[in-house]
């Protein structure tokens, strides 16, 4: 399953629409104003699905994932240099890029790859694609996925 993870061009916040491989959408994200990054999840419905917030007054960047109410997980950036990594504590997942930050893999603990994101260069707002092995796990992707894309945007 391939999904289009594209921001918005005119926002005050951060919100996003995602789109399958025919250009439907499947899911919204909104910006909530807070201390902090705060991205609610919707389905094409308007029915919120889940949130990613932002934990502020950490050493790393670090963010809670939420399914519905309850909080399912985390994303916390390691301290590395040249090749970044996140620890998910989430089904045993971990995140791997590359040296420009822009492309993951998602990977489960038995090695085997969960996602694939990469970066689509050359648009007027930043544009992933999501290709997902298991359409099950799109929501959590989307969730990480966010997160890395907020932890990026608050160093710059």
């Amino acid at each position: 399953m391939k999904l289009l993870f594209k921001q918005r061009f005119f926002s005050w916040l951060d919100s996003y629409d995602i789109y399958d491989e025919d250009g439907n959408t499947v899911y919204v994200v909104k910006g909530q104003l807070s201390w902090g990054h705060c991205l609610k999840i919707f389905d094409p419905y308007g029915r919120e699905l889940g949130m990613v917030k932002e934990r502020v007054l950490t050493f790393l960047p670090k963010f809670e994932v939420y399914e519905e109410d309850r909080m399912i997980g985390s994303i916390c950036k390691e301290l590395t240099f040249l090749r970044p990594r996140y620890n998910i504590d989430f089904n045993g997942w971990h995140i791997e890029g590359n040296w420009t930050e822009w492309d993951y893999s998602i990977v489960d603990s038995a090695g085997s790859t969960v996602a694939v994101i990469f970066k689509e260069l050359f648009h007027m707002t930043d544009t992933y694609v999501l290709d997902i092995v298991n359409p099950a796990d799109a929501l959590y992707v989307l969730m990480f996925t966010l997160a890395i894309d907020a932890e990026k945007c608050s160093r710059q």
